[in-house]
């Protein structure tokens, strides 16, 4: 099921009126860029939307047009024509009940998803949602404002690592041609985004490099994070965006893992370089995510768990090098 799935949701959204959007808790780019976009482009319409999350918007995404409109609640008590669940691969992991109130409509690209939805629109091709809702707003004949394009650049930007994820095509490019195109300022969005941060996270990234560790002979960088760091270093929590990427600029490290353990929930995230996926990895402790860019939360975690974490890793690597093209054939 892919693009000509998009022809159902066209309809639903544009036959109803009122609308709930949310996405999977902890939201990042991809869920909250994909989550306005679709929200702005609905209003246009002159249709009733909310957009309800779990959890507050990362700090890097405050300024983007109509983020504080976002509600953040543990259920939906009210009834709307349908809700839209973006980038979310269970109803579940939006932590948000009451959704299913009403019919509802799944629109993701990550592999994996459960197809949960009445309707479900998954297409694994797309190198980020917000690509997906930039065709179904030009399918509802919305045409892109400074607010829809700053919403999707957002999604993209994040999702792709910054444009460095294996996930990149030629849509993706056409995709931000189009966004440029409407009028935003693509360089100053790219510097809300990165160049706003703390000194508490300049300070954390500090120590986390100066502390990491080094596995597989220098192939994998480990990073942990707690509440006592970041008490030391003066970061706020939601401020980390982009640290665990710092040891991929090494030449030899093609894995990071981020194991962070915050108010008695230990999440790890991964990420690669190239054709080393560790969404395989993510999903054999229940996450999920993209080849290059997954995270999980580890139940009940031990050293045994991080062991088992690292050593799926470094399997994960030799499995890329196994599959790898040899280039030498004639």
């Amino acid at each position: 099921m892919a693009r000509d799935a998009i022809g159902p949701v066209v309809d639903a959204l544009a036959n109803g009126s009122s609308f709930v959007l949310s996405s999977h808790a902890r939201p990042d780019g991809d869920s909250i860029g994909s989550q306005l976009a679709l929200a702005h482009a609905l209003r246009a319409l002159g249709k009733t939307v909310r957009i309800v999350n779990h959890d507050p918007p990362p700090a890097y995404l405050r300024t983007l047009p109509g983020v504080a409109a976002i509600e953040v609640a543990d259920s939906v008590d009210d009834r709307a024509d349908a809700a839209v669940v973006l980038e979310c691969g269970t109803l579940e992991r939006t932590e948000v009940a009451g959704l299913d109130r009403q019919p509802v409509i799944n629109i993701d690209h990550h592999a994996g998803n459960a197809l949960y939805g009445a309707l479900n629109w998954f297409d694994p091709g797309a190198a980020a949602c917000a690509e997906m809702i930039h065709d179904l707003i030009a399918a509802l004949g919305v045409s892109l404002t400074p607010a829809i394009g700053a919403a999707l650049y957002a999604g993209i930007l994040t999702d792709t690592g910054s444009f460095r994820h294996a996930n990149i095509t030629p849509r993706t490019f056409e995709t931000c041609r189009n966004v440029a195109a409407c009028g935003v300022d693509v360089a100053a969005l790219a510097a809300a985004i990165y160049q706003n941060s703390s000194l508490g996270k300049l300070r954390l990234t500090g120590r986390l490099l100066h502390e990491m560790r080094l596995e597989a002979g220098g192939r994998v960088a480990v990073l942990q994070v707690d509440e006592a760091l970041l008490r030391d270093t003066g970061c706020p929590p939601d401020d980390m965006e982009g640290v665990i990427n710092l040891p991929l600029s090494a030449r030899d490290v093609e894995a990071v893992i981020m194991i962070r353990t915050l108010d008695g929930v230990t999440r790890a995230s991964l990420r690669s370089k190239g054709m080393v996926d560790v969404r395989a990895v993510a999903a054999t402790f229940g996450g999920g995510g993209h080849r290059n860019a997954s995270g999980c939360t580890l139940e009940t975690p031990t050293p045994d768990t991080e062991a088992l974490l690292l050593s799926r890793t470094v399997a994960a690597i030799r499995r890329a090098e196994r599959e790898a093209p040899d280039d030498t054939a004639s």
